[in-house]
């Protein structure tokens, strides 16, 4: 069973580094502790005091994801998409584990920076800047942006003239994706030769071509056309008789899983079938959900409760305008749990007791705070929680404080299995 270790100190010695605003560190006594004996254990522990809801980051999954990564795409480095979840500890491990970081303002930026990470290993991925935020960029050393108008490249020209570009393309659209991002980012094929004309005018150098193929559902086989239109402009750019380019940028769209396999195979088949005799090619991608999503699971605390007949009625502590904001989405599938607090804590679940078609609300004033709709659930209580998993990928980014709550959970608890190691060899 997994043992609380709440010292800050410890919580230093296996970061590395001071100022991770975590709640507490578990560590657990062994890698094969489940997240619901972590939970149990912190309810345990601080019930009846203890704040909900809470959230546990679960460090083994972050470094089992790094692993995987690094055994798919040996040649590609990761750069982690801090909106998908900006939390500062799970910042702080995967700068441990070499990641780099795809920022896209300057608290996204300054975040990074205060883990003591050089700015060399952030791209600032935001095609359209304010000029405030460009002199920031300028001002604490983050050299690689992205582009795909003449307007931001006249802006970077005045506020940030020694900075590397990126242009970002716009490849086929996939139906499939449930957010599509070339509706507002990225330039057509027939655009490019202008853009390119623009920064080589301006003085300013272009290193390097992005895309984003979407996000949720996209086809993993829209990487390999979106690399061969890639591989177009790297040409178009030779042919202008500019300087070489050398960077490609993947971007995101990676989700945890078997589709990871899949998306892996294409591109490493993509690059080397369009770019193999490019040398000293450096190629990025930009993942988010694929480390957030699955290290995170959210606990709440249900605060009321109304029966109607057979149907059953909850409020919780969190919901749509907090942590669960994500299940507004017909494509996230709601993974729930539930554990009861009495004499003892058990995990209660639907094999082994009658269940009841159960509505559960969020906290707020809004009745589209509405979390489950006719959802199974066993007969639950005042003070009993609901456990959600996955629960990491754009959900606390999203919270919001509407109606005074300060509903997603601030407080984060922390496992880790002290047989995994934590810091890798950078690779910047």
């Amino acid at each position: 069973m997994p043992t609380l270790v709440t010292e800050e100190s410890q919580i230093t010695n296996i970061f590395g580094t001071s100022g991770f605003k975590c709640k507490k560190l578990v560590t657990t006594l062994s890698s094969e502790a489940t997240i619901f004996d972590i939970i149990q254990s912190i309810i345990k522990t601080k019930q009846p005091e203890i704040d909900s809801p809470f959230s546990v980051l679960d460090l083994r999954v972050v470094i089992n994801q790094m692993k995987k990564w690094t055994t798919n795409l040996p040649t590609v480095k990761p750069f982690y998409a801090v909106k998908c979840n900006p939390n500062i500890s799970l910042l702080g491990a995967l700068a441990l584990l070499g990641a780099n970081f795809d920022c896209a303002s300057p608290v996204e930026i300054e975040s990074v920076l205060s883990l003591g990470v050089s700015p060399e290993r952030i791209i600032y991925a935001n095609p359209c800047k304010s000029e405030s935020h460009i002199k920031y960029a300028a001002s604490v050393g983050v050299n690689v942006t992205t582009f795909d108008t003449v307007g931001e490249v006249e802006k970077i020209k005045m506020w940030h003239p020694n900075c590397e570009l990126v242009l970002r393309i716009k490849p086929e659209e996939d139906n499939r994706a449930q957010f599509g991002l070339g509706l507002k980012f990225g330039a057509l094929l027939n655009e490019v030769p202008e853009l390119l004309k623009a920064a080589d005018e301006a003085g300013l150098k272009v290193t390097g071509v992005s895309f984003h193929i979407g996000s949720a559902g996209a086809s993993t086989q829209a990487y390999r056309g979106a690399i061969l239109l890639a591989k177009t402009v790297f040409e178009t750019a030779s042919h202008l008789g500019m300087p070489k380019m050398k960077i490609l940028n993947i971007g995101g769209g990676f989700t945890p899983g078997s589709k990871f396999d899949e998306a892996s195979l294409n591109i490493n088949e993509a690059i080397k079938s369009y770019f193999e005799n490019e040398e000293d090619l450096v190629v990025i991608g930009e993942p988010g959900t694929y480390f957030a999503e699955t290290a995170f699971t959210l606990a709440t605390k249900v605060i009321g409760k109304r029966v109607r007949g057979e149907l059953r009625e909850y409020w919780i502590d969190d919901g749509i305008h907090g942590s669960l904001g994500n299940v507004v989405y017909d494509y996230f599938i709601i993974t729930c749990s539930t554990f009861r607090f009495g004499s003892k804590l058990e995990n209660v679940t639907c094999k082994d007791t009658k269940t009841y078609p159960s509505t559960v609300f969020g906290p707020t004033l809004d009745s589209t705070d509405t979390v489950l709709k006719e959802y199974e659930l066993p007969e639950l209580e005042m003070n009993d929680w609901l456990v959600f998993s996955n629960m990491g990928a754009y959900t606390s980014s999203l919270g919001t404080n509407f109606n005074g709550f300060s509903s997603y959970a601030k407080n984060v608890y922390i496992a880790y299995s002290s047989d995994q190691v934590l810091s890798q060899e950078n690779n910047s």
